[in-house]
Parts: C-alpha cells; structure tokens; sequence
C-alpha cells in the first residue's frame, strides 16, 4: 500500500516522499494493456486481435510508467486533501528519474516532492496607528478653471481674421532654417497647433496682427520657455533637454487662425452640463460644481488614505518565506517558463503580492467580510449607469436586470467585481480601526503622494 513520509529541510519548507507499490497501480496497468489490445491498429494483426504480449512490447514501458505516475499522483492528492498542509503553490517533483520503472519487474517505487508552507503572523495593531487623512480645500480658483474649462470644451471654433487674443489657435508650419528663413537641406518641416499664451510674452507681442499666410523666423529658445519649450522641442522630434536643438532657427508660417468660442452661460449650458437639475443661475451652477469638485477630492483623499493602510499593513507585518522553494517555482511553476536570472530579479515583487495576499486574506476571513449576490448584483448595476454617465436612458429600465443576469452568468466578470467589492470592504474595515489626523494639502501636493497598489 503506497505510504507519504514528510520531513522539514528548510524554514517553511519540506520534502513529500510518496512511496507506491506494485499493489497500487498493477491491475490497472494490467487492465490497459487488455483494453489496448482491443483498439490497436498494428500491421499484420486484424483490429482487436492483437496479442496482449505484442502491445506489452510495444507500449508497455510507457503505459507502464504513466499508470505508476497516476497511483503517485493520487496518493499525493489524498494525502493533501486529508493533512491539509497550508501550502503555496502546487507540490515540485524533487526529480523526474523514470529510468527507476521497469515494467518487466514490477516493484516499490519513491518519488520526491517539495511543497513551501505558509507562515504564520501576527497583524499589527491598528487602534495604535494615526495616519494623515490629507484633504483639498475647494477654492474659487478651481471652481472658475474647470467652469473655464467646460465653456472651451462646449464651444464653437471660429476663424478670426488676425491674431487678437492671447486663447488664438495658431495652425503653423515649422520649417528648419537658417536665420535669414533659407530652408536647412534635409532639415525637419512639421505642421503644429499652438495657443498664442504658450509664445513668450515678447513673442506674442510681435504676433498680434498677424494673419493666415504670413510668416518669420525664430529661435525655439526665445519663442517658448520652460515646459512649453520642452514640448515644442519633442513635438519637432527632439529631446526636451536638447540645448543645441532649442537654439536652431525654424522659419514659422501661419496657414489658419482659430479661436473658440466660449459657451454663454445660460440655462441650455447649465443644463447640457447638469441635466435634470433645474440650475437657472451662475451661482447655483458654481456651488454645484463646487460640490462635485469637492466629491472628486474627497475620493482621491481616500484612495490616499488607503495607499498609507496598504503601506501599514504590509511594511508593519513580519513575516517569513521558503524563499529556495518560491524562486524554484517561480522559474517551472508559471506558464512561461524563466531563468534563475529571471525568477530573482521578479522574486521582490511576487513576495510583496503574496504578502499582501495572505494579509488580506488573513484580515477577511478573521473579520468575516463577506460580499453577497446582492451586493455583486448592485455593484454592477452602479458600473454600468456609471458607464452611461449623464446620458439620458429614458423611462423604461426594464433592460438594466436581465443585462445584469448576464453579466452574473460570465465568472471573470463576477470575480473581478467580487474582488474589487471584498477589497473596498477590507480598506473600510480598517479605516474605521486606524486613527486618521487631518491635513489640509493642494491639489498638486495630493496628487504627488498618489501610488496607486491595490
């Protein structure tokens, strides 16, 4: 009767020895080769007439060695399912030596596994913590910057006459000169679109006026500067720090104007913007955006809140791993198979995910955190009007339930919101344990600290 044997040879990592004998796979190798001699094609003998000792030549060894690997397979799996280690991954064969089967002689035969078992570790404790809950004060600025913004995006390209305002779109064709405008044999020419304020001021001055058609030359260094000339200088194909390249001279000549037109505001506007909420004044209009601006940053603060339980959790967590085991895994244990090089250069980062993996996991079975069919349900049904945004979809929703049936149906898609759901829940959980301090920050300040891991 096969046996398993286990013994530790390393921190969190052991040797499975599963011993077979010929009582656990002879029968049923025996029982093949019966079943084999009925189905074989082989010349001179008629289609399930074949000799029994003929398909033993043949095809013994390798049916042989396949049935022993199956008895081997099973013992190991009924030793998993019944011993239940806590382990990574799938068992390693130790060695694939199949020279030791010999079909003619059957026998005892061991076979060598390695398995890397999870550590056991303690969670820190979060009551003792006080993170900075970082929060963007909502300023008049913002408000009138995206109202600005929404105006521009909603309103109408004209083609003014000649350059008269500092929003003009100039549409240009950059020619590589010399500085008296001669063309640069094999020098670049490109077409480009500019606002007139991204010019310097001197520059914009010298462009007011001028019309479609006209044309001078310049040096890139004393007609843009700082990060508008850092763009011009990779728009035209170079690089941004390039300081020969910005003192080159190109001869600029203007083929259309644009300007647009700001959206009025008026009801129409507030209501393209906002349909559905009766804004009739600037001023509602503003405190509505102001409130979603607010809603905006509320969110990122979060997110960032979140990215600082992320980094408590995994950076306060000791925690140990058969490291020989994981690498080895690593390199035959995936798809694509890697190099030793390769396992070791990617092994801090897969550490990292199993980290976080198993405190996670540790956090929500401990919590009983749970995401029902309702809430996967409900979950989807708010992606998908998310989705649809301020579209208008009309009075009759009857659609939405039997699109979200099917959307239950499809497992990728139910794993994906599940894990999105659980993940949420394991971040509320302990936010709520954690003492948060909060800091007023700018926009550009938050942003900054945003990392994004989860």
């Amino acid at each position: 009767m096969s046996t398993a044997t286990r013994e530790n040879i390393g921190l969190l990592h052991d040797k499975l020895t599963i011993t077979v004998v010929k009582e656990d796979y002879l029968s049923s190798y025996e029982k093949k080769l019966k079943e084999f001699s009925k189905t074989a094609n082989i010349p001179g003998f008629r289609k399930g007439m074949v000799p029994v000792g003929m398909v033993k030549k043949m095809y013994g060894p390798s049916i042989f060695n396949d049935e022993v690997l199956k008895s081997v397979e099973k013992k190991l799996y009924t030793y998993l399912s019944e011993e239940k280690p806590d382990i990574f991954a799938q068992p390693m064969p130790m060695q694939k030596d199949l020279n030791q089967l010999d079909h003619d002689n059957p026998g005892e035969y061991g076979f060598a596994f390695e398995i890397g078992l999870k550590p056991s570790f303690e969670l820190p404790d979060f009551g003792k913590k006080t993170l900075s809950l970082h929060q963007v004060e909502v300023t008049e600025e913002m408000v009138n910057e995206e109202m600005n913004r929404m105006q521009i995006k909603g309103g109408q390209m004209t083609e003014p006459e000649a350059i008269d305002n500092e929003e003009n779109v100039l549409n240009l064709t950059f020619t590589e000169s010399d500085k008296d405008g001669n063309a640069t044999e094999g020098g670049i020419q490109k077409e480009n679109s500019v606002l007139l304020k991204y010019f310097t001021p001197k520059m914009q001055k010298e462009l007011q006026g001028k019309k479609a058609g006209d044309n001078m030359v310049f040096q890139l260094s004393k007609t843009f500067e700082g990060d508008k000339l850092e763009m011009m200088l990779q728009d035209l194909g170079f690089d941004k720090y390039d300081n020969d390249a910005a003192s080159k001279y190109f001869k600029l000549e203007i083929t259309k104007l644009g300007l647009i037109q700001k959206r009025e505001l008026n009801e129409d506007f507030f209501n393209e913007v906002y349909p559905g909420k009766g804004i009739a004044t600037e001023a509602d209009f503003k405190n509505t955006l102001k409130e979603d601006i607010a809603k905006y940053w509320e969110s990122q603060s979060r997110n960032q809140l979140h990215d600082q339980i992320y980094h408590l959790l995994l950076d306060d967590t000791t925690m140990q791993f058969p490291e020989d085991f994981l690498k080895r895994w690593l390199q035959t244990g995936t798809d694509k198979p890697k190099t030793a090089a390769e396992a070791e250069a990617e092994y801090p980062t897969f550490q990292n995910q199993l980290k976080w993996t198993l405190i996670s996991d540790k956090i929500i079975t401990d919590n009983k955190l749970e995401v029902s069919q309702d809430d996967l349900r409900n979950y989807m049904k708010e992606e998908v009007l998310r989705y649809f945004g301020q579209m208008s979809l009309g009075e009759d929703m009857s659609w939405l339930e039997s699109y979200i049936d099917r959307m239950m149906k499809d497992e990728k898609q139910v794993d994906a919101s599940y894990r999105r759901l659980i993940t949420e829940r394991l971040f509320d959980f302990v936010e709520k344990q954690v003492k948060t301090k909060s800091k007023t920050v700018t926009a550009d300040e938050l942003n900054a600290m945003q990392h994004h891991h989860h």
